[in-house]
């Protein structure tokens, strides 16, 4: 068991479940937006926000959606976190009504960068690791910080090894 990578304690996502995951997370938002329980807009962290803030969008009835790119992994390597692409500051502000989505928050690293752009957002993430915790907001699940969770939009189908055993 010790000969194992980190990342070899995975959690897997099917497409199925981070569907109803991203909806609990919408509905966990729901009426708790500043403009009488409504959210401006919807803004996805990319590319793994994507999907849940779209599904988000869809329970809440949100039409105003964007994007924040914030590139802080290659591959499996948590690298130096830095901004590519952020939305229209007349839509942002200070963040106050936006409600901004993750797949994840692992080290928190990503979602500070955002947060000191945005100070007044909402932060929300379908999973949550112990180390970014104070981050986020609103989440859905927490996993151990040794878990990696594997998402369907990196995966395909293939055997795979018992995490104990042969």
């Amino acid at each position: 068991m010790t000969d194992r990578l980190p990342h070899e304690k995975g959690f897997h996502i099917s497409w199925d479940q981070i569907h109803r995951d991203s909806r609990a997370l919408a509905w966990r938002l729901d009426g708790h937006g500043p403009d009488n329980g409504a959210w401006r807009a919807v803004v996805a962290i990319t590319r793994g926000g994507m999907a849940p803030a779209m599904i988000a969008a869809r329970e809440l009835d949100i039409r105003t959606v964007d994007t924040i790119s914030v590139k802080s992994y290659d591959n499996q390597t948590q690298s130096e976190a830095s901004v590519l692409k952020k939305p229209d500051d007349a839509l942002m502000g200070d963040g106050t009504g936006i409600l901004i989505i993750d797949d994840l928050v692992d080290s928190g690293k990503t979602l500070e960068i955002v947060r000191a752009l945005y100070p007044n957002a909402h932060f929300a993430t379908v999973y949550a690791k112990p180390k970014g915790r104070a981050q986020v907001d609103t989440f859905i699940t927490e996993v151990s910080q040794d878990t990696w969770i594997f998402f369907p939009w990196d995966m395909a189908m293939q055997y795979v090894k018992p995490y104990r055993g042969e």
